[in-house]
C-alpha cells in the first residue's frame, strides 16, 4: 500500500477512537505497518489502537513514544504465543479491570483512582462491590438487540419490540402513577419480609402479589430486570427475569483483545491462531475432573489407585482434585491427617511414572508432596486454567443447595435444577450471587469471582447430583462427589469441547 494512503488510514482509523496522532507518531506507525498483509492491517491498527488506550493517556494527542510502546507490546504477544499453551492462574492472579461509563471501556486498576486490593477491604470495597457487578451487568444489558434503540427510520413494529432500563431514581421522582416499566436492580430485604429493589440511584419497595419468574434462581442479593408499574412509592412486580446473558464473542467483538482472564499473555488468547491450530490438532488431549477427594479413606485411596492403573497407558494431560480432601474437615489432629493423607496420595502416583497430579493448600501440609510429585500444583479456590484458546474455571463449593435454601421464590418451571443453577451463575456474570451472610467473600477480591467474558467450561466442583448443561456456549460441568455419588467423575476433551461421564466400578 502506498505511504500516504496508510498514514491516512491510520489517522482516520485512531479519529475514529477519538485520537490524534502527532506527525512523528503517524509516520512512525506507517513505517511499522508498511510489511504487513493487507488483508490482516485493519486487525493489526485495532490492536495497536487497544494498547494505546490501555497505556495511561493525559491527552487525546498520541506522542510516538507511547505508539512505539503500543507496536513493541503487540509484536511480542505474537512472538510469546507458544509458552501460552497451558497455564494454571491463581484467584489471586487475576487481573482487575473497571469499567468506566464515560469512556464505555474496561480500563486496567492501574488506570483508575482504585487502591490495590487488600483482604482487610474497606467500606468502599463493600460498596464498590455491588457497584461493580451491576455496572457490568447494565452495560451488557444496554447493549443486548432487545435494549438497544431503534435505528432512524426503522419500521415501527421494531420500535415497539424494544425496551428502555429505568432508573429507581426516575421512578421515586414521579408523583403519579408510571405504568409498564423494566428497572435493572438488586433484590434486598431491608425490613423483615418486605423485598426492595435497590440500584445506585436508589431503593422502592416491592410489590410481590401477582410477580411471575421466569427461569434461574432468585435469590436475594442477585440482579434482575423486574417489569411492573410504580404507584404510591411501591413498585408493583408483574415479573422478573434475569438480565441477558452474553456470549464471550460478542464481548471481545465489543472490547477487543483485553485480557481478563488472565495468564502470562498481554492480550486474549482467543486471537491466537497459532493457539487454535495446536489445540485442534491436539486430539488427545484430556483434563480429568474430580472433587471430594477424601484422602482419609482407605476406598478411596483404592478407587484412586485403580483409576491411575487405568490411565497408566494412556495419561491425560492433567488430573484436577478439588477438596474435601478430608472427609471431617475439623479437629484438633486434621493438620496431620493431612500430611499423612498426601503422603498415601504421592506414594500412589509415584507408583506410575507415566501420571501427572495438579492439585490444590498450605504449604507446609504440602511439601513432602511436592518433593515426591514435583509437577503437582497446589492453587486457590476459585481457580482458572487456559489452555491454549480455552478458559477454565473451577471452583468448589456446595453452592447449588445454598441457592436453592436462599431462593426468593423456588422455581415452578419444568426446567431441572442444573439448567436453573447454571443459567443464574452466567446471567449474575458470578460465581457467588448469595447475600454476604451466606456466601462471603474478601470485598476488595469479588472480582476474582466474575464469570465475565464468559469461559468456554465452568467446572462446579459441587455435592449435588452430576451434571453437564450448556448455555451460551459455556460448557458447565459439576462431576459430583467422587465417594458419595458411586465414584463418578468428568472429563474433558478440549479439541472438541465434549465431556464423558465417567464411573469406577466394583471389580
Amino acid at each position: 500500500m502506498a505511504a500516504e494512503k496508510l498514514r491516512s488510514r491510520v489517522g482516520s482509523a485512531f479519529k475514529m477512537h477519538g485520537l490524534l496522532l502527532r506527525a512523528e507518531a503517524n509516520k512512525y506507525l506507517t513505517e511499522a505497518l508498511q510489511s504487513v498483509n493487507e488483508l490482516e492491517l485493519e486487525d493489526v491498527i485495532e490492536n495497536i489502537i487497544d494498547a494505546v488506550e490501555k497505556q495511561p493517556l493525559s491527552s487525546n494527542m498520541i506522542e510516538r513514544a507511547t505508539v512505539e510502546a503500543a507496536v513493541q507490546e503487540c509484536s511480542q504477544s505474537l512472538d510469546e504465543t507458544i509458552e501460552h499453551i497451558f497455564n494454571i492462574i491463581g484467584a489471586f492472579d487475576v487481573p482487575r479491570y473497571v469499567y468506566n461509563s464515560e469512556r464505555k471501556k474496561f480500563l486496567p486498576l492501574s488506570m483508575t483512582n482504585h487502591p490495590a486490593p487488600n483482604l482487610f477491604g474497606t467500606a468502599r470495597d463493600k460498596a464498590e462491590l455491588f457497584r461493580e457487578r451491576y455496572t457490568i451487568l447494565q452495560q451488557r444489558t444496554h447493549r443486548h438487540e432487545l435494549f438497544t434503540p431503534s435505528a432512524i427510520g426503522a419500521h415501527p413494529d421494531d420500535s415497539r419490540s424494544k425496551f428502555q432500563l429505568k432508573t429507581i431514581e426516575t421512578l421515586l421522582g414521579n408523583t403519579a402513577k408510571v405504568g409498564e416499566v423494566i428497572v435493572l436492580g438488586m433484590i434486598t430485604q431491608l425490613k423483615e419480609g418486605k423485598f426492595f429493589l435497590e440500584d445506585p440511584t436508589g431503593v422502592v419497595q416491592l410489590d410481590l402479589t401477582l410477580y411471575q419468574f421466569h427461569s434461574g434462581l432468585y435469590t436475594e442479593s442477585c440482579f434482575v430486570l423486574a417489569e411492573g408499574w410504580y404507584e404510591d412509592q411501591i413498585f408493583h412486580v408483574n415479573a422478573f427475569g434475569f438480565p441477558p446473558t452474553e456470549p464471550s464473542a460478542t464481548t471481545r467483538a465489543y472490547y477487543g483483545n483485553i485480557n481478563f482472564f488472565g495468564g502470562p499473555s498481554s492480550t486474549s488468547v482467543k486471537a491466537s491462531a497459532k493457539l487454535k491450530q495446536l489445540e485442534d490438532e491436539n486430539e488427545d488431549a484430556m483434563f480429568v475432573f474430580v472433587s471430594d477427594v477424601w484422602l482419609d479413606q482407605v476406598e478411596v485411596l483404592e478407587k484412586l489407585h485403580t483409576m491411575f492403573s487405568g490411565y497408566s497407558s494412556v495419561p491425560p494431560t492433567c488430573f484436577f482434585f478439588c477438596g474435601n480432601f478430608s472427609s471431617a474437615p475439623y479437629g484438633k489432629n486434621q493438620i496431620q491427617s493431612l500430611k499423612d493423607s498426601f503422603k498415601a496420595l504421592a506414594d500412589i502416583i509415584c507408583e506410575y511414572p507415566s501420571i501427572h497430579k495438579r492439585p490444590p493448600l498450605a504449604e507446609n501440609i504440602t511439601s513432602e508432596f511436592r518433593q515426591q510429585v514435583p509437577f503437582s500444583v497446589f492453587t486457590t479456590n476459585p481457580c482458572r486454567v487456559q489452555y491454549c484458546t480455552q478458559e477454565i474455571i473451577i471452583f468448589r463449593e456446595d453452592l447449588v443447595n445454598k441457592m436453592c435454601r436462599n431462593c426468593v421464590c423456588f422455581p415452578s418451571t419444568n426446567l431441572d435444577i442444573p439448567n436453573h443453577f447454571v443459567k443464574t451463575i452466567l446471567s449474575q456474570g458470578h460465581l457467588t450471587p448469595l447475600p454476604l451472610y451466606v456466601s462471603p467473600v474478601f470485598w476488595a477480591y469479588d472480582y476474582t469471582l466474575r464469570v465475565y467474558p464468559v469461559p468456554d467450561l465452568i467446572i462446579t466442583a459441587d455435592k449435588y447430583d452430576p451434571f453437564t448443561v450448556t448455555n451460551t456456549d459455556c460448557l458447565c460441568i459439576n462431576p459430583g462427589s467422587f465417594p458419595r455419588s458411586g465414584f463418578s467423575f468428568k472429563v474433558f476433551y478440549p479439541s472438541n469441547k465434549t465431556v464423558e461421564d465417567s464411573k469406577l466400578q466394583d471389580l
